[in-house]
């Protein structure tokens, strides 16, 4: 059998008539002049009648016109062109707006940084919810109905040759040249090999045909119900029901997630649960749409919050017969500090009553939830176990023999981590021990601030009760206000180290049996061998210890007070952490001149302060003579009244 070559069968929209029938003329062609044609072989051409080319050409200069128009408008609209939501008529989209039980679940939060929402809504109302356009859509995928709109690519070879383009008219049916029609509406995408290679069988033999899907057909589609944007759609064929969800922007805080029904005529509704596809990654239940699908937003069903040590804390909404069990795998499961022990769960239904009940896990995971319930998962982090029951990590430096870090059971002492160290050395000095602890460091933080507020509170009340009599005065007393600031930002640079005063004698050679605390510090120092004496002296510095003596025979080597020194408040700091004061009225101490008979011990640091109180003698005598002066005038008046 000769063989048919068919060439120039472009089917365009413009070559159709009105019955979406492709229009084509065949003609034979024996033309010797063309070696590479067979004789008696047919070519098969479009033509197109005068009036139809007359009547597209006005289209195109219309189109042409329009082209020109848009592109005056310059480049500011270009984004708006390429935007798939454009093409398919789709709304802005709408910021999310949380409902009232997200609003109560959020006011439970401890942490402020944390933001509760309905779990799912950011991914769905989101910008990731772009719509599918058909012309840049993925595969068609192989369960795809065919359907009127749908422009066919069919390619032919063997015994007969082409590349054939045709659109699905209303009736459902191709127009093939030579072939005829050929009904493919309502076939599956791959079923339409098979369709088309049986009809084209009754004419040729020997051939092969190969059809896809050039551009999809767009159709409407309708989203009602509870959903951000409700309205008609128009989505390609490809659309599933998946991608009605996304384009619509979800459910609102009414709306369900868990029962998104797909109507059809004549059918029962296809319920599908985006949780399948969130949580699980599932989306077979998701199905291809058809021209007058409803897609119906149900409203909300039971709600229950989710916070605290948990990956995902959210509103999750349930289905009934779901337990705690499925809410902590929505919720992706425990963080990585959470007490998996147990969980907290706060009744919205007994808010006057108990409120909160406690649940022991696994035990009690497959407990049923009530709407409205907030399940609270506890950090552990925050659930400090009594210290009998706490190893001891603490550190040991200094004079010992393994300086480091252990770990001791509980009800471990002082003792022990030196035990656990090696032991002292032969340097050690015992009694200038610096034992550290953090949580005494953080009460003494709170003490400090405080202290400093109200010291700060004293100096303003003092600087607003003084008054300035002359220019002097107020140089003077602007000075003081500056080195007073001066001397409270100093003191803000200091901060409390956490130290535990130990009650030891100087000559002692262990520690008492004082338990220990999670982060202890234990310093042994080596034995000092001077004595420090500063302050408001004339010769200030460190003094060798020697064979010791009395604290005042070291005050006497820096050269005793000088003339701006408050001596009747002089003290000393101790190795060990404690203070000796001369205003000390208590034991052996009385008064300054107890400090005489006090005697030195190695690493003391005697502090004399300096009088901040202090006036000179022109001060005192200008104060004097202002009130002579007052005075002579009282006097003198009244010398002249009795006159």
């Amino acid at each position: 059998m000769a063989g048919l070559l068919i060439t120039g069968l472009s089917l365009a929209a413009s070559t159709t008539g009105s019955n979406g029938n492709s229009e084509l003329e065949t003609r034979g062609s024996a033309s010797s002049n063309n070696s590479n044609e067979m004789p008696g072989s047919y070519r098969l051409e479009n033509t197109r009648k005068d009036g139809e080319a007359d009547r597209e050409r006005p289209s195109r200069n219309r189109a042409d016109e329009r082209g020109r128009s848009t592109g005056r408008e310059g480049d500011k609209n270009r984004d708006r062109r390429d935007d798939p939501r454009d093409r398919l008529g789709l709304l802005p989209l709408v910021p999310y707006q949380p409902g009232e039980f997200e609003q109560y679940v959020q006011g439970l939060v401890d942490n402020r940084d944390v933001v509760i929402e309905r779990f799912g809504a950011r991914l769905i109302a989101g910008e990731s919810a772009a719509p599918v356009d058909s012309e840049f859509g993925p595969l068609v995928p192989p369960d795809y109905i065919v359907g009127p709109g749908d422009e066919l690519r069919i390619a032919l070879w063997g015994s007969v040759d082409g590349d054939l383009r045709a659109t699905v008219d209303r009736s459902g049916r191709v127009q093939l040249p030579r072939i005829g029609a050929v009904m493919v509406s309502g076939l599956r995408f791959d079923e339409l090999n098979a369709a088309l290679s049986a009809r084209i069988a009754q004419v040729f033999k020997q051939f092969k045909v190969s059809a896809s899907i050039d551009r999809m057909r767009t159709m409407r589609v309708y989203v009602t119900g509870y959903a951000q944007r409700p309205g008609a759609y128009a989505v390609p064929g490809s659309a599933s029901l998946i991608n009605a969800v996304l384009m619509s922007g979800g459910p609102t805080a009414a709306g369900s997630f868990r029962r998104i029904e797909l109507r059809r005529p004549g059918a029962a509704p296809v319920v599908f649960d985006l949780y399948d596809l969130l949580v699980k990654g599932d989306r077979s239940a998701d199905r291809l749409l058809q021209p007058e699908d409803v897609i119906h937003f149900t409203p909300v069903g039971e709600q229950v919050g989710l916070i605290g040590s948990v990956n995902s804390p959210a509103v999750f909404e349930l289905k009934p017969g779901e337990t705690v069990a499925d809410l902590l795998l929505m919720g992706g499961g425990f963080a990585a500090v959470a007490d998996r022990s147990r969980l907290l769960i706060e009744r919205l239904s007994q808010r006057s009553e108990q409120r909160v009940v406690e649940l022991a896990l696994p035990a009690q995971g497959s407990a049923g939830l009530r709407a409205g319930d907030v399940v609270r998962a506890v950090s552990a982090l925050t659930n400090a176990q009594p210290q009998q029951r706490q190893n001891k990590r603490v550190r040991v430096e200094g004079e010992v023999l393994r300086p480091g870090e252990y770990i001791l059971p509980p009800g471990s002492t002082l003792a022990d981590a030196l035990a656990a160290a090696g032991g002292l050395t032969p340097g050690a000095f015992v009694f200038g021990t610096e034992f550290t602890r953090e949580s005494v460091r953080q009460q003494q933080e709170q003490s400090f601030e405080r202290t400093m507020r109200d010291f700060e509170n004293d100096l303003a009340r003092a600087a607003s009760t003084q008054r300035a009599s002359s220019p002097e005065e107020a140089t003077v007393l602007a000075g003081r206000q500056i080195n007073t600031n001066k001397l409270v930002d100093r003191i803000r640079t200091l901060r409390p180290t956490g130290r535990i005063v130990l009650q030891l004698a100087p000559t002692a050679s262990a520690l008492p049996a004082l338990s220990l605390e999670d982060g202890d510090k234990l310093v042994i120092p080596a034995r000092p061998t001077t004595v420090g004496v500063f302050g408001a002296v004339y010769n200030a510095g460190s003094f060798v210890f020697g064979q010791g003596g009395a604290l005042q025979s070291f005050l006497a080597q820096a050269g005793g007070p000088n003339r701006g020194a408050d001596a009747a408040n002089t003290f000393v700091v101790r190795a060990n952490g404690s203070v000796v004061s001369a205003n000390q009225n208590s034991g052996w101490i009385v008064g300054r001149s107890a400090l005489s008979n006090v005697q030195a011990e190695p690493g003391d640091l005697i502090f004399v302060p300096e009088e901040l109180n202090k006036s000179t003698f022109v001060q005192n005598a200008r104060d004097w003579t202002q009130i002579f002066y007052q005075f002579g005038l009282g006097a003198a008046g009244l010398k002249a009244l009795k006159n």
